[in-house]
C-alpha cells in the first residue's frame, strides 16, 4: 500500500509530526514500512505562466514563449508539443542545478535566446505523470507565479510504502491509513461533506435496478452526465507515485477514488443498459454460470461484481451520461467462490478478497464530488441502492480479562478513545464490561483476543511496562513435554534403524488422493486461498508425500531408499491427527562383496522386522486396505495389545511403476496410539526355557487366527510363547498346508520335566482337534 504524507493530511491533520516519527508509529501499530522517498526539488525551480507562444522561425519543432515568473517575463524556447498560451508551468530559472546535474544558464537555440527551461516531470525528479511539460492547476492548492515550487506540500511530499499483511484489508485505502493513525495519534479523522443541490434531476428518470433474488452484495448507483472532463495534476502525479494508471481519465477517476477511500467503483457506458429509443436503463443484478453476482444489460453481461467489468460496457467517451456503481462483497465469501471457478478477474478483485471499504455512499458521493469541481458536468440526485442490511458482531470482555492478558493495567479512557478512533462502537453493561460493536471493515476482528491486539498495537508494545518474571515451584512436564519427547524418542529410532526424516507441508493434491481412493475434506472446509494449485486441500495421509519423497531420490540415482515423516493429517471433517509413516524401497542393503553386488529387494518380512526395531512388538492381521495404493495380496493391519493401530503394505505394482520405483513397502501408524510410558518390570523365571516344534495339518484358508484364539483359551500356565515357523505344501497334502509353530514353555517353579512338557502339548493337540478338527503330521 503506498501513502504519501500529502494525501494522508487530507483525511487526518498530521502538524506537527514528522515523516521520521510517522514511519516510526506505522511500525509500531503493525504497518511496516517497506521505503521511503523524499521528493527534493532544487532551488530556482518556480511556477510561471505562459503568456505568449508562437512558433520558432527556424524549426518546426519548438515554439518561443514569454514566460511570467511573477517578477519579470522571461522568454524561453520550448519543444514540448502540450506548451501553450494561459498554461500554468514549472520553470527552472538560470542557475537551477538540475536533479541530473545540469545547470541552467542562458542559451541560444537555432539563434533564439531563451531564459530558463519550461519544465516535464521526470525532469524535475518526478514520477512520469504526463506527457510533455507539467499542467499545473488549481488541484494542487493556492501557489502564486515566481513561488519555488519547493515550498508547495504537493511537490515537497513524502511517498511512503506499507507492507500489509492479508487480513488488514481495511488498511488498503488512504483513509483506512488515516483512521489507524487517528488511533494512534487521538486526532480525530476528517470527513468529506457533498452538498446536493435540491434542483438536480432525479436518476430514477434513468435508471431501473431490477434483481430475483437476495444476494451476498451491497451496490449502490449515481448518474452523471459527463462534459468537458480534465483530469487534475495532483490525481494524474499520485496515480503515477501509486504505480497505477488507467487508459480513460473516467477510470483513472475511479482507481484514485478507490485508492483514497477504498470503495470499489465501476463506470458504465449509459447506452449499454438502454435499449433504442429508449432512454431508461435497465440494470439487472443476477448470477452467472459460476454463482458469482454479475451486472447485465439487455441480456448481455457488463461485470462480475468486485472481480472484472467487461470492455463493452466500459466508458469511452469524453460527453454523455455514465452510470457509476459502488460495490462490496464480503470478503470470505467472494474468495471461496474464487477458489473453486477461477475466473478472469481484474487488480479490482484484489481489494474485494482482502475486504474493501463497505461504506459505499461516502466512496461514491466523494467520487462525484472530484468529478463536479474537474468537469462542466452535472449530477443527477439521488441514488439506487440494493443490499442487506449489516449487523455487527458483538464481542463481550472485561477490564480484568484485558489487564491479565497484556501484563498491564490499561486506563478505561485510553481503551475506549483507541476503540472509538478504530470504528468500533462501545457500551458498557457495568463500569468493568464492555460490550464492543466490531464495524464491518474490520472482518478479521472475531474474538476478545483480536480486540486485546488492537489495543496492545495502539497503546505501543514498548510503552506496556515490563514486569519480573516470578518463578513458582511447580511440575512444568506437562502433557506436551511428554507428547514432545515421545515423538523425538520414535524420530531417532527411525533414524537409528536407516530411515531418512522427510517433511512436506500439509498440504497436498486432491486429484491425486481422490485418484488413490483417499477420504478428502468437504468441500464446504476446504482452502480458500492454496498457495498453489498442486497443494489444494489438507494432506489426509502422509503417504503419498513419501511416494513423492521416493520418486525423487530414485531418479537421482540411489537404489535403495528409507524414508520416515511424522506429521499432522486431517480427515473429511478437518479434524487433526497425528501419524507416523515409513517407505523402503529398493535393495534391502547396500552392494557389497557378500552379495557379489547385486543384493536382494526388500521384502514382507524384512520391512516388518524394521518396523518392530522402530515401534516394538505388534502382530499382522489380514486386511484389505480401503485405498488403491496396497498390493491386494501383501496388505496386514498392525495390532498392537489387541488395538488396530495403522496398516503396512507393499504399494501395488502399477502404483511403483508410475513413481518408476523398484519394490517399495508403505506403513502408517495413529502415533497416539504406539505404545509409549514408563516400563514396567515383571517377574522373570530363573529356570530355564524349553522349545517344542508342532507341525500342524491344518486347511488352506484357515486364518492363523484361529489357532492362535484357540490355543491361547486352552494352553497351561507355562506355555509363554509361540509363532510360526515354517509353512510347507505338497500335491500329496492336496487342500492341506503344514504349518510348523514353535512353543516355548517355562515355570516359575522349577525346571519342566518331560512329562510336564508333554502334559501341555497335548492339551493344546486335543483342543485344537476338539474345535477346529486338525492335528499333527503323520
Amino acid at each position: 500500500m503506498i501513502v504519501t504524507r500529502s494525501w494522508l493530511n487530507e483525511w487526518i491533520d498530521l502538524k506537527g509530526i514528522s515523516t521520521d516519527d510517522l514511519c516510526k508509529t506505522f511500525n509500531s501499530i503493525g504497518l511496516e514500512v517497506d521505503s521511503v522517498a523524499t521528493y527534493d526539488i532544487p532551488k530556482k525551480i518556480i511556477f510561471g505562466r505562459v503568456v505568449e507562444c508562437e512558433k520558432h522561425p527556424d524549426a518546426d519543432k519548438l515554439n518561443v514563449c514569454k514566460v511570467d515568473i511573477g517578477t519579470s517575463v522571461r522568454q524561453i524556447v520550448c519543444g514540448a508539443s502540450n506548451v501553450r498560451v494561459g498554461l500554468d508551468v514549472v520553470v527552472a530559472t538560470i542557475g537551477a542545478v538540475m536533479p541530473g546535474g545540469l545547470v541552467i544558464k542562458p542559451v541560444k537555440l537555432r539563434g533564439v535566446e531563451s531564459e530558463g527551461m519550461i519544465c516535464s516531470a521526470t525532469e524535475i525528479g518526478l514520477q512520469d505523470c504526463q506527457d510533455g511539460i507539467l499542467e499545473i492547476d488549481s488541484s494542487i492548492g493556492k501557489y502564486s507565479l515566481g513561488q519555488e515550487i519547493s515550498k508547495s506540500p504537493i511537490f515537497s511530499d513524502d511517498v511512503i510504502e506499507i507492507e500489509l499483511t492479508a487480513n488488514r484489508g481495511d488498511c488498503l485505502s488512504i483513509r483506512g491509513v488515516a483512521r489507524d493513525l487517528s488511533a494512534a495519534y487521538d486526532r480525530p479523522l476528517k470527513t468529506h461533506k457533498v452538498n446536493e443541490s435540491d434542483n438536480k434531476k432525479g436518476i430514477g428518470r434513468l435508471l431501473n435496478l431490477s434483481h430475483d433474488r437476495d444476494l451476498d452484495v451491497n451496490l449502490s448507483y449515481r448518474a452523471i452526465e459527463l462534459k468537458n472532463l480534465s483530469l487534475p495534476f495532483i490525481i494524474k502525479l499520485r496515480l503515477a507515485q501509486i504505480d497505477d494508471t488507467r487508459d480513460t481519465d473516467i477510470d483513472s477517476m475511479m482507481l484514485y477514488t478507490t485508492h483514497t477511500s477504498g470503495v470499489i467503483l465501476r463506470a458504465y457506458n449509459y447506452s449499454f443498459f438502454t435499449k433504442e429509443n429508449d432512454i431508461m436503463a435497465k440494470v439487472e443484478l443476477g448470477e452467472d454460470e459460476n454463482d458469482f453476482a454479475c451486472i447485465v444489460g439487455n441480456e448481455e453481461k457488463a461485470s462480475t461484481v468486485g472481480v472484472i467489468q467487461n470492455d463493452a460496457s466500459k466508458v469511452t467517451y469524453d460527453e454523455g451520461t455514465v452510470i457509476l456503481e459502488a460495490s462490496y462483497i464480503p470478503p470470505d465469501i467472494i474468495s471461496k467462490k474464487m477458489s473453486l471457478s477461477k475466473v478472469e478477474s481484474c487488480p479490482a478483485f484484489y481489494r474485494t478478497s482482502r475486504g474493501s471499504e463497505p461504506e459505499l455512499c461516502g466512496g461514491i458521493s466523494l467520487c462525484l464530488d472530484i468529478l463536479e469541481s474537474s468537469s462542466d458536468s452535472s449530477v443527477f440526485s439521488g441514488s439506487i441502492d440494493f443490499g442487506k442490511s449489516h449487523k455487527d458482531t458483538l464481542i463481550s470482555l472485561k477490564k480484568q480479562e484485558i489487564d491479565e492478558i497484556i501484563g498491564a493495567n490499561i486506563k478505561k479512557v485510553t481503551i475506549n478513545k483507541i476503540l472509538k478512533n478504530l470504528g468500533f462502537n462501545i457500551s458498557k453493561s457495568s463500569s468493568d464490561n464492555f460490550v464492543v460493536s466490531v464495524p464491518q471493515y474490520r472482518h478479521d476482528i472475531v474474538n476478545k483476543q483480536d480486540i486485546i491486539e488492537e489495543i496492545v498495537r495502539l497503546v505501543g508494545i514498548d510503552n506496556i511496562p515490563a514486569k519480573p518474571f516470578i518463578f513458582t515451584e511447580e511440575n512444568k512436564l506437562k502433557d506436551d513435554y511428554f507428547d514432545y519427547k515421545k515423538r523425538t524418542i520414535f524420530r531417532h529410532r527411525c533414524a537409528n534403524n536407516g530411515f531418512f526424516e522427510s517433511v512436506h507441508f500439509v498440504f497436498d493434491e486432491r486429484k491425486v488422493l481422490e485418484g488413490f481412493g483417499f477420504d478428502t475434506v468437504e468441500e464446504e472446509l476446504e482452502l480458500l486461498n492454496p498457495i498453489v494449485n498442486t497443494l489444494d486441500t489438507l494432506r489426509t495421509t502422509l503417504m503419498s508425500g513419501l511416494l513423492k519423497a521416493a520418486s525423487n531420490n530414485v531418479k537421482a540415482g540411489y537404489n535403495q531408499v528409507k524414508l520416515f515423516e511424522v506429521g499432522s493429517v486431517f480427515n473429511a471433517k478437518r479434524e487433526e491427527s497425528l501419524k507416523i509413516a515409513m517407505l523402503f524401497s529398493g535393495d534391502k542393503e547396500s552392494q557389497s562383496l557378500l552379495n557379489s553386488g547385486k543384493p536382494a529387494k526388500i521384502d514382507f518380512g524384512l520391512f516388518s522386522q524394521k518396523i518392530s526395531d522402530i515401534i516394538g512388538e505388534f502382530e499382522l492381521k489380514e486386511y484389505e486396505t480401503s485405498h488403491s495404493l496396497s498390493h491386494i495380496y501383501q496388505s496386514a493391519e498392525v495390532i498392537v495389545d489387541g488395538e488396530s493401530i495403522g496398516e503396512l503394505f507393499r504399494v501395488h505394482p502399477n502404483v511403483e511403476k508410475s513413481y518408476d520405483l523398484e519394490a517399495t513397502y508403505l506403513c502408517e501408524l495413529d502415533f497416539d496410539k504406539i505404545p509409549y510410558g514408563l516400563k514396567t518390570a515383571k517377574n522373570s523365571s530363573k529356570y530355564q526355557a524349553s522349545n517344542r516344534d508342532l507341525s500342524i495339518i491344518m486347511p488352506k484358508d484357515m486364518n492363523f487366527d484361529k489357532l492362535k484364539s484357540v490355543i491361547n483359551e486352552n494352553a497351561t500356565k507355562e506355555l509363554i510363547n509361540f509363532y510360526p515357523v515354517d509353512r510347507y505344501t505338497d500335491e500329496s497334502l492336496g487342500d492341506n498346508v503344514s504349518l510348523s509353530i514353535r512353543f516355548i514353555l517355562q515355570s516359575d517353579e522349577k525346571t519342566l520335566e518331560e512329562d510336564d512338557i508333554t502334559s501341555a502339548m497335548d492339551a493344546i493337540l486335543d483342543s485344537l482337534t476338539n474345535e477346529l478338527g486338525i492335528g499333527l503330521r503323520e
